[in-house]
């Protein structure tokens, strides 16, 4: 008696059990899930072309809609120097896309009532309960006009700033103090000794506030960030590759950072990110795949559920992706301004059409990484996108030059 087929996909199943690898999101044809080969296609030249400029040495690009990969490719090589190729399974050093990450962990918490998120943070952590705000040099640092909440440190309107992005005398204080060198445990004790660069709520601002939320996670949960990240989402999101370092047995993976004109800034086998950091950094401090990241925004697409477990509220995940800004702060920007873009907790958002990235839909939220990772997702269109490369300084060339190509994809 003959036994049963074993179809490609079976096989494959079979073969993510015996490997350990967690199995894939479904891939299917571009038209099935309404969207055009033939236009997907012309990602395959734009790629080509920033490889063939040397403005990238490889990358990962995927595109996803309603819950399924329709395009999956990787391009050029993973390591300039010794030619190894980009691969699909390839690791990258995600920088700043682990912000929505801990974002999303501090909100598990918040679902839990176990923190609230228009509490002081210094409810949390009283070392931050005495915090003043710079004024002008020379000039004593004055009482804050209202206490800095969770939520403005997932929206980054905490008054806490990086200390690399400005020459103000709080930067300078900040790169004084290393505030990101030790451990979170150390890091508001740091950061109760510095003044806040702007009083709570008044300005957006890129800065430490992840790594801070970090810190509230542990406080809150007692547990270490990296365990409840591990349990509360890595584990049954089958995100095997995504943590704070790279184990040993998958370093034959990982991807060398470039520098300009690709020489590496960051070889995968001298790397810092080769063993656990004294910091775990929400901010900044995670490894991760294109597959892991697609599963852990598909969960964010379907409102917090992904293969019938829910990790986050409906109404948690909507203010996740919903511009959080008052109507005092129009837009955000990095050492520049980005007109039409908002923020939600852990999420850009667009909210209104300018020049600014022209291509991209009102109510597309997203973010990126210091190493040109980005990632962007459109409710309206059920469109989830993620570049993957490791290219410094950061640079939007991947997005900017992708993002028109695939919404014009969509043929339904």
């Amino acid at each position: 008696m003959k036994g049963p087929l074993i179809t490609p996909v079976i096989l494959a199943c079979l073969l993510a059990i015996g490997t350990g690898k967690a199995e894939p999101l479904p891939v299917v044809a571009p038209e099935t899930v309404g969207l055009s080969a033939d236009k997907l296609g012309k990602i395959d030249e734009k790629v080509t072309q920033l490889i063939e400029e040397k403005k990238l040495a490889g990358c990962v690009v995927a595109v996803a809609r309603r819950g399924q990969i329709a395009y999956l490719k990787a391009f050029g090589v993973r390591n300039k120097a010794t030619g190894e190729p980009m691969e699909e399974d390839t690791i990258f050093r995600i920088y700043s896309m682990s912000k929505s990450i801990a974002t999303a962990a501090a909100l598990a918490l918040v679902d839990e009532g176990k923190l609230e998120l228009d509490a002081p943070v210094a409810k949390y952590l009283p070392e931050l309960a005495k915090v003043r705000v710079f004024t002008a040099e020379g000039e004593p640092p004055v009482q804050p006009k209202r206490a800095m909440t969770v939520r403005d440190l997932m929206r980054h309107t905490s008054g806490l700033t990086y200390g690399f992005f400005g020459d103000t005398e709080v930067d300078k204080a900040y790169r004084k103090a290393n505030v990101l060198v030790g451990t979170l445990e150390e890091l508001p004790q740091k950061l109760g000794e510095l003044p806040l660069l702007d009083h709570p709520g008044e300005r957006w601002v890129y800065s430490v506030a992840s790594d801070v939320l970090g810190r509230l996670v542990e406080v809150a949960s007692e547990h270490s960030f990296e365990s409840f990240l591990e349990k509360r989402f890595f584990e049954p999101l089958q995100m095997r590759d995504t943590g704070f370092h790279v184990p040993r047995d998958k370093v034959s993976r990982f991807a060398a950072n470039h520098g300009p004109e690709l020489v590496i800034a960051d070889h995968p086998e001298k790397s810092r990110f080769l063993k656990p950091p004294a910091m775990a950094s929400g901010g900044g401090g995670l490894v991760s795949t294109t597959r892991d990241y697609l599963r852990f925004l598909q969960m964010i697409a379907q409102g917090g559920t992904f293969e019938g477990k829910r990790y986050l509220k409906k109404e948690t995940v909507a203010l996740m992706t919903s511009n959080q800004l008052p109507e005092s702060i129009p837009c955000i920007g990095i050492s520049d301004k980005r007109p039409g873009v908002g923020f939600g907790l852990g999420f850009s958002v667009r909210i209104g059409n300018s020049g600014w990235d022209s291509a991209a839909p009102i109510g597309e939220y997203g973010w990126g990484g210091a190493a040109s990772t980005h990632y962007w997702v459109s409710p309206k269109d059920e469109l989830i996108v993620v570049t993957m490369e490791q290219t410094v300084p950061f640079n939007f060339n991947l997005e900017f030059g992708l993002k028109k190509v695939i919404y014009d994809a969509i043929i339904d």
